[in-house]
C-alpha cells in the first residue's frame, strides 16, 4: 500500500517532529498565556487576550528585583565555571599526573548525584564555615554545580582536536602564548561556548541548590515558586517568553555563524 511504504520511510521523522512538539508545548502554553488577562489570582484558564503585561513586565512587586539577581548570578557564575573549568579540562587532557584517573571520576559526581545532596552539603560547609548565607554563597554554590558540566563539554572538545595544528604553529616559531590564542583557543572556543551557555542555563534555572543557599536572597526561580502559592501573575509568563526567545536567538545566529564558516571553507 502506498501510504503504508511511505509511513515506514517517514516514520523517523515523523516520530521526531512530535518529540520536537512534545519538548516545546510547555514553551508555547507559556508563551500564548503571556498575552492572557486572567479573571482572579491564578493564569491557568484562558480568559482574554491582552498586551498590558508586556506593557509593564515588571509590574509586579519584587519580580524584576529577583530577575536582575539571577542574572547577576548567572553570568558570573558561568565566568567562574567557565574559566576554572576550561583550565580543569585541558589540564586532565594534556598532563599525566597522579590520581587523574580519580579525578576524572570525581568530575562526573555533581552530574551523578541528586541536587538535594550538594545543597545539603554546602549548606552544611557554609554553616560550619560561619558564612552567612546570600548572594555569594548562592554564587559559590552554582560555580561548583556548573563546574562539571563545563568540563564535560570542554574536555570532549579538546580531546577530538589534531594536535599536529599546534605543533605546525610551533614549527613556524610561534610562541606558547601565541599558538594557544591563535590555534588551540579557536579550534576549542565552541566547546568552551557551548559549556558557558549550558552553565548560564542551569544556574538561571536552578532551584534546589538556590534555596538551600540563599538565605534572605530571592532569586527568580524562588520567587515564581512562592508566586504559585499565592497566584501566578501573567508576568512570569512574559519574563518566560523573553528567556526563550532569546535562546532561540542565540541559536540561530550560532547556526548561520556555522554555515558561513563551512560555506568559506567549502
Amino acid at each position: 500500500m502506498p501510504f503504508v511504504n511511505w509511513l515506514k520511510r517517514h516514520l523517523v521523522v515523523i516520530f521526531g517532529l512530535l518529540t520536537l512538539a512534545y519538548l516545546l508545548l510547555p514553551n508555547v502554553i507559556v508563551t500564548v498565556f503571556s498575552f492572557n488577562k486572567p479573571k482572579g489570582r491564578f493564569n491557568y484558564e484562558w480568559q482574554q487576550f491582552s498586551l498590558d503585561a508586556w506593557k509593564q513586565p515588571c509590574g509586579v512587586a519584587d519580580m524584576c528585583g529577583s530577575l536582575s539577581i539571577s542574572l547577576q548570578i548567572a553570568i558570573w557564575a558561568t565566568i567562574g565555571a567557565t574559566v576554572l573549568g576550561t583550565m580543569i579540562a585541558f589540564a586532565l587532557v594534556r598532563y599525566r599526573f597522579r590520581a587523574r584517573g580519580a579525578v576524572n571520576s570525581l568530575i562526573f559526581l555533581p552530574m551523578a548525584m541528586p541536587e538535594v545532596v550538594m545543597a545539603a552539603s554546602l549548606l552544611t560547609l557554609f554553616l560550619n564555615m560561619g558564612a552567612q548565607l546570600g548572594f555569594y554563597t548562592i554564587l559559590i554554590a552554582h560555580i561548583m554545580f556548573c563546574l562539571s558540566f563545563v568540563v564535560t563539554a570542554v574536555k570532549a572538545r579538546v580531546m577530538s582536536m589534531d594536535p599536529r595544528l599546534e605543533e605546525a604553529a610551533r614549527d613556524l616559531y610561534a610562541g606558547p602564548v601565541q599558538t594557544f590564542l591563535r590555534v588551540t583557543l579557536p579550534i576549542a572556543a565552541p566547546g568552551i561556548a557551548a559549556g558557558a551557555l549550558l552553565s548560564f542555563a542551569l544556574s538561571f534555572d536552578d532551584f534546589i541548590i538556590t534555596n538551600f543557599n540563599a538565605g534572605s536572597t530571592v532569586t527568580f526561580p524562588m520567587f515564581v515558586w512562592g508566586s504559585a502559592q499565592r497566584g501566578t501573575p501573567v508576568q512570569i509568563n512574559v519574563i518566560g517568553t523573553a528567556m526563550f526567545l532569546v535562546a532561540v536567538l542565540f541559536v540561530l545566529i550560532s547556526m548561520i555563524i556555522n554555515n558561513r564558516r563551512n560555506n568559506q571553507k567549502a
